[in-house]
């Protein structure tokens, strides 16, 4: 069954053509992903879809009654409002019921009339059964989930307000996901998650019942999560029946044999121009001019207006245009870590880690959120010292550095002046370097400031790859990039002549460059010889951990290899759910109590003990999931 159906529709933006006669459909349980380079559309697409903004010319229906779950902006909570109860909001619905039973079982148990007693029982009952059956007590294991899953449990106690943009965003997705609408629209969805909870919303889309739609610039995401690919291209659209990596495939085909095809009608034409050219010479060489040799010819002539011209496709967009100078040659140990640990308010980070980094590695460095990899860096970059152990760069080492929060020290400097500053030029040689980034004419005079995301990484990389640099540090470099733009940053890497180091969640880019890992777990850091995929395989069976990085005096000098059992936990599936259902028991003890409580002091202390419960209850849930 159709959900959407969208048919015809155009948009202008300020005279310009964004796209026009858009016709395309969403069937139930559809994973769709949509993709395109930046600047297509695809956003604009999604806005119109969820009817923040409305075409000029064209429709867009929805099956009856079909909710659509999008975020386009993050919404305005009140100050006092939490991360807990932003998620908790998507249940508005049975909040309110449970609010209103809790009212009528407060009027029951003091109710004396029995008359007014069964009209309170004639309307509790149905409204008990609304709760029950709309999933009402299942509220809080909801939110665990999707808390847990998202790895966003430490904001919930939070203000929503005093969380930053990127956590602010999580949370919303959160309660988009929560609020399990009919048809999904995830706009970079990955954005701001870390590698574990990426693969978390994988999983969580794979059993979503509903129908997504997804823009992405994550192609190992887009693998895992679609069956169809819309690609929206030169304002147009076209529908493969395939996840992401069989779509560049079929798509190169496409290419290939629309272009054989467009190059054999222009054979056929040009033999028809040629033939329409000497049957007029013909006409009118003879004597009299030969009239049926000027039909014949007036036939050819509307026969090749009436033919359907193809288009000449475009088989190579154009794409930045990245080439490292090579400088010269490092020492053979680029960087290396011994035994180093550090610490936050005498919480540790890590400890006893020691990683080095040989010239030519390309060394990926990958963990959690908040596990200390953009530490490192920076003991690195000698931003932050180490509490412990030794942090040292080798030999004639010129470190070149990708933040991925790229900022110039004057928002108000020209583009093209931010270039220069770092790179050595005239002011043509930087216009003509700049337009390998895709910054064409008066681009170039733009203020940083104004640049996008993706913009600015295309202004950093331009001015890496035109220093004298040996050694590469490059923190979420495939940010803000559209995937043609990815694939020629990984194509310049692989031809880097120098060192590589790298901290990133983009697990097709780990895989693709990177053989050597590091991988912070625990507090401590792993070493792998592979890949990420082959690093995460090892880490999760724990079974074997080549060359331990926290080396013991008694293992100097050897590889240690140590095999050991996953954890779990110890207590019972059976008696963990009992557990649960006492603490269960005892939340709605205390709300029954709150709900008749006028004493202030005494509010307090409930509203204390509740607190500890729910966290209490928490923990259970994540115990819970570790035993599933």
């Amino acid at each position: 069954m159709i959900m959407s159906s969208v048919q015809q529709i155009s948009k202008m933006y300020g005279g310009n053509l964004v796209f026009e006669n858009l016709s395309f459909e969403v069937h139930e349980g559809d994973r769709i992903g949509f993709v395109g380079r930046n600047g297509t559309g695809k956003t604009t697409v999604f806005k119109l879809i969820a009817g923040v903004e409305q075409p000029d010319t064209g429709e867009i229906h929805f099956k009856k009654g079909a909710r659509i779950g999008y975020l386009s902006q993050i919404p305005q909570y009140e100050d006092s409002v939490t991360g807990n109860e932003v998620l908790k909001s998507a249940f508005s619905e049975l909040l309110n019921i449970e609010v209103r039973l809790k009212e009528l079982e407060g009027k029951m148990g003091t109710e004396q009339d029995a008359g007014k007693l069964q009209r309170l029982l004639e309307e509790y009952g149905p409204l008990q059964d609304s709760f029950t059956l709309g999933g009402g007590y299942e509220i809080e294991s909801e939110v665990a989930k999707v808390a847990n899953g998202l790895e966003i449990t430490g904001l919930l106690h939070k203000p929503f307000n005093a969380l930053s943009g990127g956590e602010q965003t999580k949370v919303c997705l959160g309660l988009i996901l929560l609020k399990k609408p009919d048809l999904l629209l995830l706009d970079e969805p990955t954005n701001h998650l870390d590698i574990g909870a990426v693969e978390w919303l994988e999983g969580f889309l794979k059993e979503y019942s509903g129908s997504v739609i997804v823009i992405s610039h994550d192609r190992y995401f887009l693998d895992e999560t679609i069956n169809k690919v819309i690609d929206l291209e030169d304002g147009e659209v076209r529908l493969y029946h395939t996840n992401y990596s069989q779509f560049v495939k079929e798509k190169e085909d496409r290419l290939l044999l629309e272009f054989q095809q467009y190059q054999e009608q222009q054979k056929k034409i040009k033999k028809m121009r040629e033939a329409i050219k000497r049957l007029k010479e013909w006409a009118n060489q003879a004597t009299p001019p030969n009239a049926d040799l000027h039909k014949r010819a007036r036939n050819m002539e509307r026969a090749l207006e009436r033919m359907e011209k193809l288009k000449r496709p475009v088989l190579d967009r154009k794409k930045m245009g990245l080439e490292f100078e090579n400088g010269d040659r490092s020492g053979k140990l680029v960087f290396t870590m011994k035994e180093a640990g550090k610490s936050f308010n005498g919480n540790p980070l890590f400890k006893d880690a020691s990683l080095d980094v040989h010239f030519k590695d390309r060394t990926a460095l990958v963990g959690k959120n908040g596990t200390g990899k953009s530490t490192i860096i920076k003991m690195l970059l000698g931003e932050m010292e180490q509490d412990e152990g030794e942090v040292r760069l080798g030999s004639n080492v010129r470190t070149g550095y990708l933040s991925q929060h790229f900022t110039a020290a004057d928002p108000n400097i020209r583009l093209i002046d931010a270039f220069r500053d770092e790179v050595t030029v005239t002011e043509g040689e930087a216009r003509h370097i700049l337009a390998g980034f895709l910054f064409y004419g008066a681009a170039v005079f733009r203020k940083v400031g104004q640049l996008s995301g993706g913009e600015k990484m295309r202004l950093r990389l331009a001015q890496l790859m035109h220093q004298d640099i040996n050694f590469l540090v490059l923190d979420e470099p495939t940010n803000h990039l559209d995937i043609d733009s990815r694939e020629v940053l990984e194509d310049a890497l692989e031809s880097f002549n120098g060192t590589i180091l790298a901290v990133s969640h983009d697990r097709y880019f780990l895989n693709k460059l990177f053989e050597k890992t590091y991988w912070i777990h625990d507090r401590k850091l792993y070493f792998f010889s592979g890949n990420y995929s082959y690093a995460k395989e090892k880490l999760n069976e724990f079974t074997v951990e080549e060359e331990p990085v926290s080396r013991t005096k008694e293992a100097t000098g050897k590889e240690k290899q140590v095999k050991r059992e996953k954890e779990k936990p110890s207590v019972s599936l059976d008696a963990l759910e009992e557990e649960m259902l006492v603490i269960e028991a005892e939340i709605t003890s205390i709300d029954q109590q709150l709900s008749k409580e006028t004493d202030l002091e005494i509010l307090q202390k409930l509203y204390a003990e509740k607190e500890l419960k729910e966290r209490e209850r928490d923990d259970k849930y994540s115990l819970l999931e570790q035993l599933l």
